[in-house]
Parts: structure tokens; C-alpha cells; sequence
């Protein structure tokens, strides 16, 4: 596996999509290769919690349909030889994207909250008897964690977040047939 994909979603006020934010990752460095941002229109414009983080800067897409993002992004994949998505919590993110049902779709989540996976995981650290932690396991305490970054905050912007999440994988360290396949 030469490349995968990273992604991250957010979502409007009606519990639409509204913003994707997609990295391809080099499976051997797990440093990010090439991204895509999509900007949903109509569902950006009901606004959502995170409304005010859909144009950075850098970041200013013109909106797009939800059909023309889809294509675009199967297109990628295809391209680059794309079969296998990752992401933070995976099951969400697949939920709400199931024009990509037929990829791979591998969670995150799973390695990095668990104490078998996580060798970060402080032994004072409150976990079920499974190894999982109780609490503080999102994107943003998890990468505090793991980083060494205390002063770390989620952008809560699809791409930013993305890119957050292959980092969690980097700083992981494991291969990818170590993440569990939804």
C-alpha cells in the first residue's frame, strides 16, 4: 500500500455535511502527500458549530455540490491507487459518506485509546478493564498526549483535522494492518 486516505468531516446544525477535509499519506513515512478540500453548498449555509473555521486563510475553496465533491474524490482515489480511508472515530465519518462505502475504512480511534496500542498512556490514566481510557481520548487530548504539546487546540476545520489525525497515526508508530477494520 503506496498511499491512504485521511479523513475528517464536519457537519451542520441539520447533521449534514458541510465540509471534507482529505489527506493521502505515505504509508511507510505516514507524512501527508497531497489534500483536498471540499466546502459543501447547500449544507454549508444552514451553519453549524464550527461554521466560523470553513474558510481560513489558506484555506478558501470554492463551494461545491455534494455530487461533484463525491466524484471528485472517488476520481483521487482512483488515480492514486486509494482503497483504504482512515479516520479519527472512524464509524461517524463513514456514516455520513457512504458514496465511499466501498473503500476500506480503518479507525483511528481504536489504537490510539487504548493502553495496549498507546504506549503514551500514563499507568495513573483512568481505562476500562479493556485497556480503553475513560475519558480524554478525542483528537485534541490525544495529540496533546502524544506530541508532548500541551498548548495544542483543534482547529475543528475538516483539512486541519485531517492532517491532525495522520500525525496521531505518525506519532502512533504503528503499520497500518495494525488498525482495525470497521
Amino acid at each position: 500500500m503506496g498511499v491512504f486516505a485521511v479523513i475528517d468531516t464536519e457537519t451542520n446544525w441539520d447533521d449534514r455535511v458541510m465540509s471534507i477535509g482529505t489527506v493521502l499519506g505515505d504509508a511507510e513515512t505516514f507524512r501527508p502527500v497531497a489534500v483536498k478540500y471540499h466546502i459543501l453548498t447547500p449544507e454549508y449555509l444552514a451553519g453549524g458549530m464550527y461554521e466560523h473555521m470553513l474558510l481560513l486563510d489558506r484555506l478558501r475553496p470554492a463551494p461545491c455540490s455534494r455530487k461533484q465533491a463525491m466524484d471528485e474524490l472517488r476520481r483521487w482515489f482512483l488515480e492514486n491507487g486509494v482503497t483504504s480511508v482512515f479516520a479519527y472515530n472512524a464509524c461517524f465519518d463513514r456514516g455520513h459518506l457512504p458514496e465511499l462505502s466501498g473503500l476500506d475504512w480503518y479507525d483511528i480511534l481504536r489504537l490510539a485509546a487504548y493502553r495496549q496500542y498507546n504506549d503514551k498512556i500514563p499507568a495513573c490514566a483512568d481505562c476500562y478493564a479493556t485497556g480503553r481510557l475513560k475519558r480524554s481520548y478525542g483528537v485534541e487530548p490525544m495529540l496533546r498526549l502524544l506530541s508532548g504539546r500541551g498548548d495544542y487546540r483543534e482547529t475543528h476545520n475538516a483539512l486541519c483535522d485531517a492532517l491532525d489525525e495522520l500525525e496521531i497515526m505518525r506519532l502512533l508508530g504503528h503499520p497500518l494492518g495494525d488498525y482495525p477494520r470497521l
